[in-house]
């Protein structure tokens, strides 16, 4: 079967795989024939409530199974799903709300108290899916969902150019932008991805990442596509490393994905002297650099497994990867790899002009799995391409990622830092990406985030704030020593400050701003 869009996955599989496990979370799982059934029942009241071709609907749950029924079920009903953090302020969801236009919304008991505590003055949404409790809205319990009739349900016509999900990431302006994904786009990532990590049918896919990271996607679309099985973590494993892994040894998980953090926490518990994870054959992470010297120690504790570097804004989902399995002493740096099949890339100085070979610049990418644009912001959407003119009626449109890069000798590139955070200070140019670099390579140094912080006067101040291992006895003076052996006098951080945890996102990621403000009030 030829597949064109993402709901032509759960099919294809439902064909091929009818009995295999599609999803599990809590030890209750879904087969692809069970899920095929479930996905048309959400379809159906959908649209019964109203939804049409086109429409956002949102996704307010947990990690739970229902997020794999909510994500095929809005796609079937022809709509694109819209992933909110539930853990997220209401201010912020009530945004998202508006800014999307999202008058539906698949949700569970388990949310009932934060949907019912929403601001109710101009109450936007029109209909919620796994409610049954009083609100000013058409309600469908999941019991509705699941006892429905579908032999009369006809699904609307979807072609690879419809938009499939829209996820908002972090803007630099302070409100949320909206990526917005078709069904080509998305399908391209899951085919690349199952095809190089070379996902089969009796893989076990780990989905550590919340439905509001674009992570997530690969267990949702790129396992289901090769009849895996994609495990979901609950909340209260992703909280403890010590509970984390014995999941993972429970599971028989072959395929890990995840942000560097996740493995470091269970790494540094001791967790893997009690477990067994023969199973494991790949662990992929990404999001933010993974320190050398733990990889190392996962290297000479996994023999057997292959690690990948995976790199790509979520606007392109994935562009880009370095497998490995072993590392070399002299390594001072992991690749970010080579761009994958149906990509291509460049690499931009400051006037759009290609660099010589060796010399750093913007990345730029062109590839099937990039995005159509920004959800109601054609300004973004416009400044964030680079367009190569190939005759007067046609061009390239490549991404600007922002992401400062350069080859090696390897033909690999090499991540150098985020050009918004390569900054000018008393007349000095500085790698803010480079200090946390150093730092992280010194002993019992876990994490570390540089910031510039506004000290009350005209000019900023770099500092930087720094996680250790636990039962370990670091003073920030022994750091910043090394800072004044190992950096440039202008790049040592005026003070360092140790924190027993990071701020962070709901996807991981250390929330930077939050730590600007702990710094600022010291």
């Amino acid at each position: 079967m030829e597949l064109f869009t993402l709901t032509d996955i759960i099919k294809n599989s439902t064909a091929l795989y009818p009995d295999n496990e599609a999803f599990k979370c809590n030890d209750i799982s879904v087969s692809y024939k069970e899920l095929d059934i479930k996905t048309n029942q959400l379809a159906k009241c959908l649209t019964d409530l109203g939804v049409k071709k086109g429409d956002r609907v949102g996704i307010y749950l947990n990690r739970c199974i229902e997020t794999s029924i909510a994500i095929y079920g809005i796609l079937k009903a022809g709509a694109a799903y819209v992933p909110l953090d539930f853990t997220a302020p209401h201010s912020r969801t009530q945004y998202l709300l508006d800014n999307c236009g999202i008058e539906f919304l698949v949700t569970s008991k388990s949310q009932k108290r934060r949907i019912a505590s929403l601001p109710d003055d101009d109450f936007s949404l029109k209909g919620i899916i796994g409610l049954n409790q009083d609100l000013p809205v058409n309600r469908i319990s999941w019991d509705f969902v699941f006892n429905s009739n579908v032999e009369s349900f006809t699904h609307p016509k979807i072609t690879e150019g419809d938009l499939a999900y829209v996820m908002f990431t972090s803007g630099s302006t302070g409100d949320p932008k909206g990526i917005m994904h078709t069904h080509g786009s998305g399908l391209n990532y899951a085919k690349l991805s199952a095809n190089l990590y070379k996902i089969n049918s009796s893989d076990r896919v780990a989905n550590h990442a919340p439905i509001n990271f674009d992570i997530s996607t690969f267990g949702y679309f790129s396992a289901p596509l090769a009849g895996a099985s994609t495990v979901i973590i609950p909340d209260a494993h992703t909280k403890f490393p010590m509970s984390l892994a014995n999941l993972m040894e429970k599971e028989k998980i072959t395929i890990w994905y995840s942000v560097p953090l996740a493995l470091i926490q269970i790494l540094l518990s001791g967790a893997l002297d009690k477990i067994s994870l023969n199973s494991l054959r790949w662990v992929l992470f990404g999001g933010e650099v993974f320190g050398l010297k733990y990889l190392k120690e996962f290297i000479q504790r996994w023999p057997n497994v292959t690690f990948s570097n995976v790199y790509g804004p979520a606007e392109v989902n994935q562009c880009t990867y370095y497998n490995f399995n072993s590392l070399s002493e002299t390594d001072a740096q992991l690749p970010i790899g080579k761009v994958w099949d149906n990509t291509e890339f460049k690499i931009l100085d400051d006037n759009d002009k290609e660099v010589v070979k060796g010399e750093k610049g913007i990345l730029v990418i062109r590839s099937g799995t990039m995005m159509k644009g920004y959800w109601n912001n054609e300004e973004l959407t416009k400044t964030s391409v680079y367009e190569e003119e190939i005759a007067p009626t046609f061009s390239h449109v490549y991404y600007r990622t922002g992401d400062l890069v350069k080859l090696n000798e390897n033909e690999d590139l090499i991540f150098l830092g985020r050009k918004d955070r390569q900054i000018k200070l008393r007349g000095y140019r500085i790698e803010i990406d480079e200090i946390e670099n150093k730092i992280l390579l010194f002993d019992n140094v876990i994490e570390v985030a540089v910031v510039l912080v506004n000290n009350g006067s005209e000019e900023k101040e770099l500092m930087a704030t720094v996680l250790i291992k636990p039962n370990t006895n670091v003073l920030s003076k022994e750091i910043k020593k090394y800072c004044q052996k190992h950096l440039p006098i202008y790049a040592v951080p005026s003070h360092i400050e140790i924190l027993e945890s990071f701020p962070r996102t709901s996807s991981g990621k250390v929330n930077r701003k939050k730590i600007e403000e702990i710094l600022e009030a010291l």
